[in-house]
């Protein structure tokens, strides 16, 4: 029974400050979003919107070879064994680092030509400051996250949001027109305010040694070679829509397209937050249990995503000339039909992030990163033929079929390795709403119900 009460409490818990980090964290960048739009020319917006999703990349280089490796080794492993994987992932860190910071200083001028926009290379110049103090940050809340706490990785999360939304909110009410290189400094000081709490909340774990250093270097190479694989190539194919607008048509396509993707980033919240949790207690489970009930924990954690997405994409489907007049103003219309393609394969995305969670946690993470290699090549080929034919709305087909090809190609394979059966997940779904009646909201209005002494 106390085992019980303790795993329930810890989805609980961190269900919900992760839940609450994913919101904070869209809300946030929505808001700075909704400010921005309207303070910068489209030019202006396409630029930013393009120069972040390249530095997206930049860290999800450092992230897919760093991450999964350490939190799987770290929950797989004795605590005496701690200090190795730490000192390991710090020093791997600092070299994808330095040669990152190497590759933007060599490539921005060539990204600055592709896009015609010579302020790229200032931009990415700064920033490599904060990559720098990002890769510290990132490391403290891998080590939160592998020791199923959350509480650091919310607080430093919005800390850094706050800082960049006050900045942007401020100026926007003093009329103060906003240079792109001002918005980089901001993000780094936002950065190391972060990673300073960030270190107070892991310092008793913060524990280093050199043994066996360069054998754990190995080991979490081997493990995230292809983890880094996947992350980059899965950002790839959401941002080569994006990239390719830009050197196709001009960072205004960009941006018009961008709109439609950040709105629907509002309601993938529970997709990322079940993606979080999910990982290290699927790393567990598999070693404990075996794969009854990693294929559980895909059908469970599909099934509730879906059924919390559900009303938001019908909403947002059917008032979507609304949603894009509010949020982005009428010079943005051409967002309206993005938006509604961009909903349909937002029902895709529960299946593919589970897919590769459950996956990794098992050891295959080579696969995970073949089927996303080619999902992010087929987008690139049908991106580059669509979007010369249809223009914008090119890319938005585009991404939607890939999505379905990669949704396909991953059922089959989940069904071998771990005997998924993909209608299961529309069962979850299903009940989640009268379990969610039951636990949640009938207890609520009886105890509201009992307070008002009516009998």
């Amino acid at each position: 029974m106390k085992d019980t009460n303790q795993n329930n409490r810890y989805w609980l818990v961190s269900g919900f400050l992760t839940v609450l980090q994913n919101f904070s964290g869209v809300f946030f960048g929505f808001a700075g979003f909704f400010i921005l739009v309207r303070s910068l020319d489209k030019v202006d917006y396409g630029v930013w919107v393009l120069f972040m999703s390249t530095i997206t990349i930049f860290e999800a280089v450092r992230n897919g070879l760093i991450q999964t490796a350490l939190i799987r080794y770290l929950a797989a492993n004795d605590p005496e064994k701690h200090p190795s994987i730490i000192t390991a992932s710090l020093l791997l860190s600092g070299l994808v680092t330095v040669v990152c910071v190497a590759l933007s200083l060599i490539f921005s001028p060539s990204l600055a030509r592709l896009w015609d926009s010579p302020q790229l290379v200032n931009l990415f110049l700064v920033y490599n400051i904060g990559f720098v103090l990002s890769g510290l940050l990132n490391l403290f809340n891998w080590l939160e996250q592998a020791t199923f706490r959350f509480k650091g990785i919310f607080i430093t999360g919005l800390v850094r949001q706050i800082i960049f939304f006050l900045f942007v909110g401020v100026c926007f009410f003093l009329d103060y027109r906003i240079r792109l290189i001002e918005l980089v400094w901001v993000q780094v000081i936002s950065i190391a305010a972060a990673a300073l709490l960030a270190y107070s909340y892991v310092r008793p774990h913060l524990n280093f040694t050199l043994a066996n250093t360069r054998d754990w270097m190995g080991k979490l190479f081997g493990y995230g070679k292809y983890g880094f694989g996947t992350s980059v190539s899965s950002l790839l194919s959401g941002t080569l829509d994006q990239m390719m607008l830009g050197a196709l048509l001009s960072p205004a396509a960009s941006g018009a397209f961008n709109i439609a993707v950040r709105i629907t980033n509002l309601i993938d919240i529970p997709t990322n937050a079940m993606a979080v949790i999910v990982f290290p207690q699927s790393a567990r489970r598999m070693a404990e249990e075996g794969k009854g009930a990693i294929k559980y924990l895909y059908e469970k954690s599909v099934g509730t995503t879906l059924a919390i997405l559900l009303p938001g994409v019908i909403f947002l489907y059917f008032f979507a000339d609304w949603a894009i007049g509010l949020i982005a103003g009428e010079r943005y219309a051409d967002s309206i039909p993005l938006l509604k393609i961009t909903l349909l394969y937002c029902l895709l995305i529960p299946y593919g992030r589970q897919f590769g969670t459950i996956l990794d946690s098992i050891g295959k993470t080579k696969v995970t990163f073949y089927v996303v290699l080619f999902t992010t090549l087929t987008n690139l080929g049908l991106n580059f033929v669509m979007i010369k034919s249809m223009g914008v709305l090119g890319a938005a087909y585009a991404t939607l079929i890939s999505n379905i090809v990669g949704f396909i190609i991953a059922q089959v394979l989940l069904k071998k390795e771990v005997s998924v059966n993909v209608l299961n997940t529309f069962v979850y779904m299903y009940r989640f709403y009268p379990e969610f009646f039951q636990k949640y909201v009938r207890p609520f209005v009886s105890k509201a119900w009992a307070r008002t002494g009516i009998s």
